[in-house]
């Protein structure tokens, strides 16, 4: 029978159960107190253990709701304050009430009765703990031998289940567990899980062990076997072979390699130790570990992503281009908003790095690579730069198989190794002018280069393991894209760099290159000074491109000339006007077309574009007696060759209204020629010209001098739009022609051209060849008609002659 109301007893880390005799220690005053409430009623002690042993002063919340009510049979009081006693447990307890009482605990409980049950189960579990208990015992599990040979020998299958539990090294809480459980079969199986974890536990703690000790011997073996191998190559190669070998192994360690690459390299190095360092072998390998420590693996350059600074950037660094610097922001801001959300985890990190490439197409001189320059100061990256024009074998991309002799890796990889960075801004120049011969296409390695899909783990040749391109900015150029192979153009996104303008080369000239020939001559700003009007000259009459390298070169011979005179003749201040040129430079090199020519038979002027920009071109024709015969020459392709016949066509079917004779046609030849300077195209555009020029050759005619055309035709006559526009136009500003026939259709591509530009010139725009002849014919298509009426009437009158004879 239990008490009313019992003292308690909190206890940290351990469970005492029914019929022990245990020995218990307090401190704490709550648990005096407790004691010796105990002691002063009927010596019945509620023993509970505390969930956190560290709560110094417990209340309710802290303890658990079931104890075991204890007999105190003996209480010992020690100098310190604290109390032994001994108790003598019988009974399990939970707690249905708690009393607060201030300085220690009391409980109001009920008894948790044992519940038997199935007795062949309980046998069963019986046996089953009793061999799991001996099984650990076995397992190195020390309890004193007397003790353990009590627990096997108890019968009462409470008292095992208790015992067992108690004496074990398990959790308190199970202990708890154990104490809380009233049926003693599933007191049993709690405690047969509890001895079956504890073996799985030692079992795994010896494989653990055994591993360890396999891993440390391994450890040992190879020390000793590596500082043996040591010993060897000190005797055989002395200490440089030794210190070579320890050197690489430290860079090695020092790079955060791939699970791939570090295996392949370490592979070699193993084999390089092996090795004479004077075998050819071993200056192969040498040279590889050299290439893989020196390459940057993980070393990158921040970003700099201020749209502000990059636009000074590129407004310091260049005039005009302002669609390109207009792409070039664009491509920035895009890649900030995509850092930025990376930062706060919307996309995966890969994710920044890709983009288009970006291929800078245009004429040379008009500032494709210096923008590229200027892109990578914006970002703040490093920046290199190849060339490929005429590159013909794959391994310049893809590197050499390390079989060859004098293999190296290929041009990529130089790059970046010459950068420092695996993140720069990479310019792959002239990349239309790649070749193709039996040792590959080089244009196809280049697609696993700038495909975002493909170059993160870009496979050179020499290195034979995968490197990272995914975070170089690629940037193309070309002169012609038409030359580049459609899967590779299918990667890129082409940016357009039109010609300068004659106002834009001369601010280009005052701003960049007038002051770096000036320090490239080293001469200073007040000693030389070329005036405005010189400049213009220069550029007008010295030169004629679509960018600006001509000009600086002039300008350099310029200035070299001045820094001879203020030397020679002790000058301090050099000035040259436009009246000086001739004596520096000699005669003026091209002179405006207008100036040089006067209307001619035969002759009409057309226009076209080159891969170095726009320009324009003289069809002349020639009519001979002869046989009827169309000769064509002036490497003309094939597409011009049809156009020359559709002219001539054209010209045969409008002969009777143009006052041209078609006995004309059987009895003559006639010779259409275009200088060298034409070249073969794709696109056809010299239908206005070869029909203008024809018929005036027919008609005899002339055809203006200072007049342009470009279009193609139909054998109707209608005429047809043509590309290349801007080009065009300025190839004829070039040539000093102000007046251009444009097909109707192209009227809208008037916007590309410069508004003082469009200021400076007159434009036609044509949809029929009678337009065509009406602005390109001396006396126009009236004059043409007149001619024909006249023919006519002559025609009529001999026929009435031949009639009256």
């Amino acid at each position: 029978m239990l008490p009313e109301t019992m003292p308690v007893c909190p206890v940290r880390g351990s469970v005492i159960y029914p019929t022990m005799v245990m020995p218990i220690d307090a401190g704490r005053p709550i648990s005096i107190r407790a004691i010796d409430e105990a002691l002063a009623r009927d010596r019945v002690l509620l023993i509970v253990s505390q969930k956190d042993k560290e709560v110094e002063t417990p209340r309710p919340s802290d303890l658990f709701e079931v104890g075991t009510a204890c007999n105190i049979l003996k209480m010992r009081k020690n100098p310190d304050g604290s109390v032994q006693v001994l108790v003598q447990a019988f009974a399990r307890v939970r707690v249905k009430e708690w009393l607060d009482l201030g300085d220690h605990l009391e409980a109001r409980g009920e008894v948790l009765a044992d519940e038997p049950g199935e007795p062949i189960l309980v046998k069963a579990l019986v046996r089953e703990v009793k061999d799991k208990f001996q099984a650990l015992l076995k397992e190195g599990k020390y309890l004193a031998p007397e003790v353990a040979q009590f627990i096997l020998n108890l019968e009462d299958p409470s008292q095992l289940a208790d015992y067992v539990a108690f004496h074990m090294d398990f959790r308190l809480e199970d202990k708890q567990r154990v104490l809380e459980t009233a049926n003693v079969a599933e007191r049993l199986r709690a405690v047969l899980v509890l001895l079956e974890a504890e073996l799985a536990l030692i079992e795994t703690q010896r494989r653990i062990q055994q591993q360890v000790k396999e891993e440390i011997d391994r450890n040992q073996r190879e020390y000793f076997l590596r500082e043996q191998m040591k010993a060897i190559q000190r005797e055989l190669h002395g200490e440089e072979g030794e210190q070579e070998v320890e050197e690489f192994r430290r860079k090695l360690e020092a790079l955060d390699l791939p699970p791939v690459v570090r295996q392949e390299v370490e592979r070699e190095l193993n084999r390089f130790a092996r090795m004479h360092p004077d075998s050819a072998e071993a200056s192969v390998i040498r040279t590889y570990l050299d290439w893989i420590v020196n390459l940057p693996w993980n070393t990158r350059t921040e970003d700099n992503l201020d749209l502000e600074r990059a636009k000074e950037i590129l407004e310091r660094d260049h005039y005009g281009l302002e669609k390109v610097k207009d792409r070039v922001l664009e491509y920035l801001a895009v890649r900030k908003l995509k850092a930025e959300r990376a930062k706060r985890g919307e996309i995966p990190p890969d994710e920044v790095n890709k983009g288009p490439i970006l291929l800078f197409v245009g004429p040379p001189g008009v500032g494709k690579t210096s923008i590229a320059k200027s892109i990578a100061e914006a970002l703040g990256r490093k920046y290199v730069r190849i060339s490929l024009g005429g590159v013909r074998d794959e391994s310049d991309i893809r590197g050499h198989r390390r079989t060859y002799i004098g293999a190296m890796p290929g041009r990529i990889i130089q790059g970046l190794r010459q950068a420092g960075t695996k993140n720069p801004v990479f310019l792959l120049d002239e990349v239309d002018k790649l070749g193709i011969s039996y040792q590959g296409d080089p244009a196809a390695a280049l697609l696993e280069v700038l495909d975002p899909a493909q170059n993160k783990e870009f496979v050179d040749h020499y290195l034979g393991v995968p490197f990272d391109l995914s975070e170089v900015m690629f940037i193309c150029t070309a002169n012609f894209p038409q030359n580049i192979p459609a899967p590779l153009y299918d990667r890129m996104e082409p940016i357009e760099f039109t010609s300068y303008t004659e106002q834009e080369k001369l601010e280009i000239a005052k701003r960049y290159l007038l002051p770096r020939q000036l320090k490239e001559n080293g001469l200073e700003p007040e000693q030389v000074v070329v005036t405005e009007a010189a400049l213009t000259r220069l550029i007008t009459h010295y030169t004629r491109e679509a960018g600006v390298r001509q000009l600086e070169r002039e300008i350099g011979a310029l200035l070299r000339k001045a820094a001879r005179r203020i030397l020679e003749e002790g000058k301090k201040r050099v000035r040259i006007t436009e009246k000086d040129l001739e004596a520096y430079l000699g005669p003026p090199r091209f002179l405006p077309e207008t100036e040089a020519r006067e209307p001619q038979v035969g002759v009409a002027t057309g226009m076209y574009y080159t891969p170095v920009g726009g320009d324009i071109m003289f069809v002349e024709v020639s009519v001979m007696p002869g046989k009827g015969n169309l000769i064509l020459t002036g490497q003309l392709g094939d597409v011009m060759k049809e156009s020359a016949r559709a002219a001539l066509s054209y010209a045969k079917k409008n002969a009777l209204r143009f006052g041209i004779p078609l006995e004309k046609f059987d009895k003559s030849d006639i010779h259409i020629h275009v200088p060298a300077g034409a070249i073969p195209k794709e696109g056809p555009s010299a239908g206005v010209a070869l029909v203008s020029a024809l018929v005036s050759a027919l008609t005899e005619v002339p055809v203006r001098h200072d007049i342009a055309m470009t279009g193609e035709i139909t054998l109707t006559g209608r005429v047809l739009p043509i590309g290349g526009v801007k080009e065009k136009v300025l190839g004829a500003r070039r040539a000093g022609i102000r007046e251009v026939i444009l097909p109707k259709l192209n009227e809208p591509d008037l916007a590309d051209i410069p508004k003082p530009l469009r200021q400076n010139m007159t434009f036609h725009f044509v949809e029929h060849l009678d337009q065509v002849l009406d602005l390109a014919l001396v006396g126009g298509l009236k004059a043409l008609e007149e001619r024909g009426k006249r023919q006519k009437s002559a025609r009529r009158k001999r026929k009435e002659l031949v009639a009256h004879a």
